[in-house]
């Protein structure tokens, strides 16, 4: 690969135009071998240093389109993961494309499970139990789902959301079988359910 020009669009992002087809753009932290200052017109680059440099644009690729989903709304690790291998992407330019923009806090999970749980309460009645389950099944860490579930209970009762819970259990007429049953299912104690019952 032979370089034809290149401009250095910000401090880390150079945009390389080359013998290898069509402009792509580099995040200088991406590379391993080549040193970013080797990168310049009419430079050759051949085998493992012409590898690292392409790796670096597919990486750089993988970021664009990651940050083009978190312009969308707050993501977490595992959903962007999910979203960047359905899109075909291969999981050696996902990994080190995340790494960066956690490093840069672009991503962070316990915030993503924060604003998930202010999310989920708006139509949803769950108990912690029930709350940290479905954080797991979305694939965030047992110590930022942690700190969002504390994070979210400060200001939220869960006490409120098992009367909650049980007013819409009311609305839909179950019997107190199926009320008990149904709020056990999500995550509210017995002894609540039992107090709120008798109230």
């Amino acid at each position: 690969m032979v370089i034809y020009g290149t401009e250095q669009v910000s401090s880390e992002v150079i945009k390389i135009n080359s013998s290898a087809g069509l402009a792509f753009f580099i995040r200088t932290v991406y590379l391993k071998i080549v040193e970013p200052c080797q990168i310049i017109k009419d430079a050759e680059f051949v085998h493992e240093k012409e590898e690292d440099i392409l790796d670096a644009g597919m990486i750089f690729s993988v970021e664009s389109k990651a940050m083009d989903y978190l312009a969308r709304a707050e993501q977490c690790r595992a959903g962007l993961t999910a979203k960047l291998l359905k899109k075909n992407y291969q999981s050696k330019y996902i990994e080190p494309a995340l790494n960066y923009l956690e490093s840069i806090n672009y991503i962070d999970d316990s915030r993503y499970a924060l604003f998930w749980l202010n999310s989920r309460k708006i139509n949803h009645a769950e108990a912690r139990i029930k709350l940290a389950a479905e954080l797991a099944s979305r694939g965030i860490r047992k110590e930022d789902a942690l700190k969002a579930l504390d994070e979210f209970f400060k200001e939220n009762s869960e006490f409120d959301f098992a009367l909650k819970c049980y007013q819409k259990c009311q609305r839909q007429n179950k019997t107190p079988e199926k009320t008990v049953a149904y709020m056990l299912s999500q995550g509210f104690k017995y002894s609540d359910i039992k107090q709120i019952m008798q109230s």
